[in-house]
């Protein structure tokens, strides 16, 4: 450990070199003019990576307290989109289109109000498509990616309006997902995990 910094092979990881893979999913289907949609990968300004919670169940007896594992939770994954003018990368619209293909609809007459059916899961999973964070080295070549399975949108924040600022608007985004798998390039199963799409 002495040596990590003689060791020119031991690079740490950088912070802002990565790229996140937002596939979406199909769109227009009810009005007859279906497409794919998806989050444009040059527009993400930032991306949390996954992080887990494991409960606590405790134990008290006499003046102590033991502490017990509970439950293993995946915690939300949030990135922010910068928008822009341009309509064919507007994010805002991007982010509206992975709504709808995820089971939304405006209810613009009372009829469609009605006969529309709620959010499903597979709805929603399905038309936000694979998510997968993907870490870069000096060279550009991913060297670690994380998947999360059964990804869907559960916040969309298009950013506040102020004239006392010159801040470029974002869009928030939250999903929440089952679990998310590691895939690290050098590994025996690397990339041939089921669900997992890297170059070698």
């Amino acid at each position: 450990m002495a040596n990590f910094w003689q060791n020119v092979n031991l690079e740490p990881k950088r912070g802002f070199r990565f790229l996140l893979s937002v596939e979406g999913g199909s769109i227009g289907q009810s009005q007859g003019s279906a497409g794919t949609v998806g989050i444009s990968q040059f527009l993400i300004k930032r991306v949390k990576k996954p992080a887990v919670a494991v409960g606590e169940s405790p134990h008290n007896f006499l003046n102590h307290t033991f502490f017990y594992p509970g439950r293993f939770t995946w915690q939300e994954v949030n990135f922010d989109i910068v928008d822009t003018v341009d309509p064919t990368a507007n994010a805002s619209k991007q982010v509206m289109q992975l709504l709808e293909a995820s089971g939304y609809e405006l209810p613009t007459t009372p009829s469609a109000a009605r006969d529309r059916q709620s959010m499903s899961k597979k709805a929603s999973v399905t038309g936000l498509g694979t998510v997968q964070i993907k870490t870069l080295n000096a060279e550009g070549v991913v060297i670690e990616t994380w998947v999360l399975n059964n990804a869907w949108v559960k916040t969309a924040d298009f950013g506040s309006l102020d004239y006392g600022t010159e801040d470029l608007l974002n869009v928030a985004i939250g999903l929440r997902y089952d679990n998310a798998y590691l895939s690290v390039a050098g590994d025996k199963n690397y990339p041939t995990t089921p669900g997992v799409n890297v170059p070698a």
